[in-house]
């Protein structure tokens, strides 16, 4: 079996049967395409550590990320590891690929005072009764206040949301589903969404409308994730002196719910991490701040 076919049918399995996200899917098959292309049109089994090891090379030359090498070394181990099992290839060649360690990165945060100046902001546009300013300041609200995913967002539904509980029911990484509260602000702005601003939004789709979506876009049908990322890029991006997208918004949920004194466990299941070592990077976060604060305010610092 070449690689290319190989490859589609080791991704229909990890859509399929191990349900990753389309973004991973998305990730490993443009991956597994480059290892093809680096390796060209040979049959699975001649692939050998050699091959893998200048397809890496080749990236390194390129100026790819440690985290991007990093991903594609996981893809063509995962790929490999099913292979062997499906028997496609007698040994597996990767088991020697070593990957580049990932540099810690620590997330940008922003601070709680600069979220409320923009979310008041925000809220005084949504006053003037603008359905797309409506929809904005409820989208930011809920990507802050339940530290949710865009894609998390993205694919809520109306019915996903329970009002007396403050809670919304999202689909996370892997099909998973979880249960996030979220505050009143957030239940405020989407009421005032869902009266005002989606009704106008779903008068405006020319077929069929979108009976289910909770955001919509201009035209009427469900909101995409290039849509929130410009919006919170507009709008975050100032305060952060950076190009951000909707998980600076998540990052700064996190650190912030950290900061108060919340537990860690419960920002895990709060966030839907699998493992709590990912959730952990939000403490070096809270550190990082407050030695900060003691550099700059201790007299002795």
């Amino acid at each position: 079996m070449e690689i290319v076919d190989a490859a589609e049918t080791y991704l229909r399995h990890l859509a399929e049967v191990r349900r990753l996200s389309p973004a991973t899917v998305r990730a490993y098959r443009s991956d597994l395409a480059g290892l093809a292309v680096a390796c060209g049109d040979v049959d699975l089994a001649v692939v050998d550590l050699e091959n893998l090891r200048e397809w890496l090379w080749q990236a390194v030359q390129r100026g790819d990320s440690r985290a991007t090498i990093a991903r594609r070394t996981a893809a063509v181990r995962g790929f490999f590891a099913w292979a062997t099992e499906t028997g496609a290839v007698a040994s597996d060649p990767s088991l020697r690929l070593v990957a580049p360690k990932r540099g810690r990165t620590l997330p940008k945060v922003a601070t709680a005072d600069a979220l409320a100046g923009v979310l008041e902001r925000l809220a005084s546009a949504a006053a003037e009764g603008d359905p797309l300013a409506l929809r904005d300041h409820a989208m930011l609200e809920l990507l802050y206040g339940a530290a949710v995913r865009v894609s998390e967002l993205c694919g809520l539904d109306v019915g996903d949301l329970d009002p007396e509980r403050r809670t919304a029911r999202v689909w996370g990484k892997g099909s998973k589903e979880r249960v996030v509260p979220f505050g009143l602000p957030a239940l405020r702005a989407v009421d005032a969404y869902l009266v005002r601003g989606r009704p106008v939004l779903v008068a405006r789709r020319v077929d069929a409308p979108e009976a289910a979506a909770l955001f919509l876009g201009a035209r009427g049908g469900r909101i995409g994730p290039r849509a929130v990322y410009d919006l919170v890029s507009r709008e975050l991006g100032p305060e952060l002196g950076a190009q951000v997208g909707p998980h600076a918004l998540r990052h700064s949920a996190a650190t912030h719910l950290l900061d108060g004194g919340a537990d860690l466990r419960a920002v895990q299941e709060m966030l839907g991490h699998a493992s709590l070592g990912t959730t952990q990077i939000y403490t070096h976060v809270s550190s990082e701040r407050l030695a900060a604060s003691y550099r700059l305010a201790h007299p002795r610092a």
